[in-house]
């Protein structure tokens, strides 16, 4: 199987299967969503949905949330990952929005990753999610996911990874390509012992064929 025709495999698979698949954070606004997807680096998406509802409520705008002092905010999210760094990164997001961007929350990658707590995988969740631009995050999921099946050769850091993948996705299906292989490895592809008698892409995965080889 050529990379080609492994990726059309994979892409028919998950159109066939998971049409509709999205993001599992919950979220009403870009905002909204921004500030979940800051909070989720290294963290659950279960646990953020436990911890932004409190959030939103207190802080239902970026003006609110800019005038938000370190002790008012970190109580709220101190039960994840990187608490200290986390309330710092919302309080100077949301004050850069209203400062440089009128409260807005920009849509292209450039303007994103100006705002603090936001890199380039937050960058393109926000774009590919809420404006459907073709923009590949990779998280450790896709980074994974990508590398055993064998649609990226080689590919050492998330960038690389991401030029792999959106070289051979077509772009009106790049932003929902990123949610198909954040999910396969999340509930299929896990990182340890994933679950290969259950998963649909084994006739076009290396990692599978590799274990077939060895069992020989």
């Amino acid at each position: 199987m050529t990379r080609k025709e492994r990726f059309s495999f994979v892409l028919t698979y998950f159109q066939e299967h998971t049409p509709n698949a999205e993001t599992e954070l919950f979220y009403d606004s870009p905002y909204q969503l921004l500030v979940a997807v800051i909070l989720s680096a290294q963290c659950t998406d279960k646990r953020i949905n436990m911890t932004t509802p409190a959030i939103f409520e207190r802080y239902p705008d970026p003006q609110s949330l800019s005038k938000a002092s370190f002790d008012e905010l970190f109580p709220l999210i101190k039960s994840i990952s990187y608490p200290n760094n986390k309330t710092r990164h919302l309080i100077g997001m949301a004050s850069m929005l209203v400062q440089k961007f009128g409260g807005e929350v920009p849509l292209s990658v450039d303007e994103l990753v100006q705002l603090p707590g936001v890199g380039r995988k937050t960058a393109n969740v926000i774009t590919s999610v809420v404006d459907k631009q073709p923009n590949m995050a990779v998280d450790t999921h896709v980074f994974r996911v990508s590398a055993r099946i064998g649609l990226t050769l080689n590919a050492r850091t998330p960038l690389a990874t991401e030029k792999q993948l959106i070289s051979f996705i077509p772009p009106s299906l790049i932003h929902i390509a990123h949610h198909w292989l954040i999910l396969h490895g999340r509930y299929t592809c896990v990182a340890r012992n994933p679950k290969c008698d259950q998963c649909g892409l084994r006739p076009a995965c290396k990692y599978y064929a590799n274990l077939v080889k060895q069992a020989k």
